[in-house]
């Protein structure tokens, strides 16, 4: 279905050197006026191969194999499973120096935060060293990230601790609490791998920003009140999570409350928050934020060990058996009584991880100017979980604050992962007997200070400003996770952000374009107030893919515009409809049908459609409808606003 060549003319009139004026200014008109052509041809299979690897390989992983021998491809096909091959070939001393800082410094923070987290999840403080030991080593040698540090989190271990403790108590239950605890991180990683293996990355974009920021904030508010407990010395402390649950427990316990533990926690909290506010007002002194967790650690165990403040009701962690992590691919439980508890703990861990993990590795990439495979990330966070579920560790995935860390301490390669490990594994060989007198209220000033963060007033206010309905997405998930639950609000945030995505694609924006004066540009009337309609002209801009689920409103929408029209010109006649199908990028057949309705429904109502600029598929679709019912004629596409009006000007004035 094509424009005839303008250049050629398509008969007598317009090379007859006798013509008028009128003819030559419609030759001039005429050769303005460019062909529309159809889209090369190309199989179904050809379409079908092209549509599946732009929906599910849009980065092309494999284009640097192009070319290259078999031999090549095998070589290189083996580094990008195990990045750590591509690498470490090359690795020198001074690359080494750099990561054992790095090394270094983030053991002194995945210590404590190791067994504070576990504290979080409900699940004994070595479980935590545990993940902070095999997860990291699995990470670098199949992990793309350089920066990437890891190890539990705070919000993975409190949805992974909230969901898990209806079924099983942690206290009275603890060995089906670990059990189910490492299920769910078997599930977790199972669904990552899953996701990363079948391209299906996408799916965790759901998670839009400011369902994450009310998510966070919501979920570091539940975590820091739920620290509480701690901070007071409370030991009859209420199991749910709800704001008004939780300050209801602190009030009336009252009496429970001990001095000590107070002014222990007070006290460490305000040099941590301070350590916190210096390394981020002077980024160079990073290693102050860093230190302060492991200084707290073995300040306040020294200062109870001395002055055996256990006695006066100071609660500490108690005896730690030394090893490393003890096998536990036996330990899973799949029975039917908790595995749909299980399942929807995992995914939801899992997705929550994920997400944090993947942005956590852009992030540090887009800073130091490389790549990281997004799917092949899930794919080493997911193996990374699933080893670890083996070997006595829970959900694990690169947190933010450990990687700012290694960030700043000058990381080159993920052989600080190794590093931390290491140092991991000779704590838990050699030091766990010391760790027995640590306080219970050391590990939540820990744990409220690395969530504090988790907090950012700053986005949530560039979200107010930009957008109001994802300010209210992030306020009903800020509320749903503070005053019902964290799963619970978390799946009211992704409900409002998929809701609203659904209304985007219902109904499609639609807009009238007018001239701008002096130039060929049509723009948004009710944008630019300088833009002026064009006199027996409808020019609508459909803003979205044409589709079964918007052509009923688009319908009803075109007409009411043409009504609004001739009540705007003042009842003038409209000759013409111009359908600006630029940015239509998909019509279905609904779509098709729906053109071909409304440009019948328009001629009768003595209006002529013609189309502008419609793209590949759809002038494809266009064709294959138009070769059963000839409903477009050749004079009816156009391939920019400017050269319809211009020609269909022409015609106007020459049948007048």
């Amino acid at each position: 279905m094509e424009r005839r060549d303008s250049n050629h003319g398509d008969g007598g009139d317009g090379n007859n050197s006798s013509n008028n004026n009128e003819d030559h200014r419609e030759i001039k008109v005429m050769e303005v006026i460019h062909k529309v052509v159809l889209p090369p041809p190309r199989s179904t299979l050809k379409k079908m191969k092209i549509k599946f690897k732009e929906t599910f390989f849009p980065d092309d992983p494999f284009r640097h194999f192009k070319g290259m021998p078999l031999k090549t491809k095998w070589v290189f096909g083996f580094q990008y499973l195990f990045p750590i091959f591509r690498w470490a070939p090359a690795y020198s001393f001074s690359l080494f120096k750099s990561d054992l800082i790095a090394g270094l410094t983030i053991a002194s923070l995945a210590i404590p935060q190791g067994i504070s987290y576990a504290n979080l999840a409900n699940l004994p403080p070595i479980i935590g060293l545990y993940s902070s030991f095999v997860p990291p080593l699995v990470y670098s040698v199949l992990g793309s990230s350089r920066d990437l540090a890891v190890g539990p989190t705070s919000i993975a271990s409190l949805i992974m601790g909230s969901m898990l403790r209806p079924l099983a108590n942690p206290n009275t239950e603890s060995h089906l609490f670990l059990r189910l605890a490492l299920t769910s991180t078997f599930i977790a990683g199972l669904f990552q791998a899953s996701l990363g293996i079948l391209r299906l990355g996408f799916i965790i974009d759901f998670l839009s920003k400011s369902t994450l920021i009310g998510f966070m904030a919501g979920a570091a508010i539940i975590v820091s009140l739920q620290q509480l407990k701690a901070l007071l010395g409370i030991v009859h402390f209420t199991k749910q999570m709800g704001l008004v649950q939780v300050t209801s427990s602190v009030f009336h316990r009252t009496d429970e409350w001990s001095w000590q533990t107070i002014l222990m926690g007070i006290s460490f909290l305000v040099f941590l928050l301070s350590a916190r506010h210096v390394s981020m007002k002077k980024p160079k002194l990073f290693w102050i934020s860093a230190g302060a967790p492991l200084a707290s650690v073995i300040i306040s165990t020294l200062l109870v060990y001395l002055i055996k403040a256990q006695k006066d009701g100071i609660s500490i962690i108690g005896k730690l058996e030394r090893g490393l992590n003890p096998p536990s691919w036996d330990k899973l439980i799949f029975e039917s009584p908790y595995l749909s508890t299980v399942l929807r703990t995992g995914i939801i861990t899992g997705i929550i991880s994920l997400t944090e993990g993947v942005a956590v590795g852009r992030t540090f990439a887009s800073i130091k100017d490389y790549q990281v495979d997004g799917n092949k990330e899930m794919m080493a966070i997911g193996i990374m979980n699933i080893i670890g579920s083996c070997t006595s560790c829970y959900v694990t995935t690169g947190a933010f604050s450990r990687s700012a860390v290694n960030n700043n301490a000058g990381c080159k390669t993920a052989m600080s992962n190794i590093i931390m490990a290491i140092t991991v594994m000779v704590t838990l060989l050699f030091l766990m007997p010391l760790f027995a007198y640590t306080p219970n209220v050391v590990l939540a000033a820990i744990i409220i200070t690395a969530v504090i963060g988790l907090i950012d007033v700053h986005a949530a206010c560039q979200i107010w400003k930009m957008d109001k309905m994802d300010f209210l997405v992030c306020i009903c998930a800020l509320l749903g996770v503070i005053f019902i639950s964290v799963q619970e609000g978390l799946g009211i945030a992704v409900g409002l952000s998929i809701f609203r995505l659904l209304l985007q694609i219902t109904r499609p924006k639609t807009v009238i374009l007018g001239n701008i004066p002096g130039t060929d540009i049509y723009r948004n009337l009710h944008h630019y107030k300088e833009a002026k309609r064009v006199p027996g002209f409808l020019i609508v801009a459909v803003e979205a893919p044409i589709n079964f689920a918007n052509t009923n409103y688009l319908n009803e929408r075109i007409a009411r515009l043409i009504e609004e029209e001739k009540v705007e010109e003042k009842h003038e006649d409209l000759r013409f409809l111009i359908l600006d199908l630029s940015v239509v990028n998909a019509v279905d057949t609904s779509g098709i049908a729906f053109l071909m309705d409304l440009k019948k429904s328009m001629e009768k109502r003595g209006l002529d459609v013609v189309f502008v600029n419609p793209v590949e598929d759809v002038m494809e679709k266009l064709e294959r409808a138009n070769e059963a019912d000839k409903f477009i004629k050749p004079e009816c596409l156009f391939l920019t606003i400017g050269e319809a009006i211009l020609l269909l000007s022409s015609v106007v004035k020459e049948c007048a």
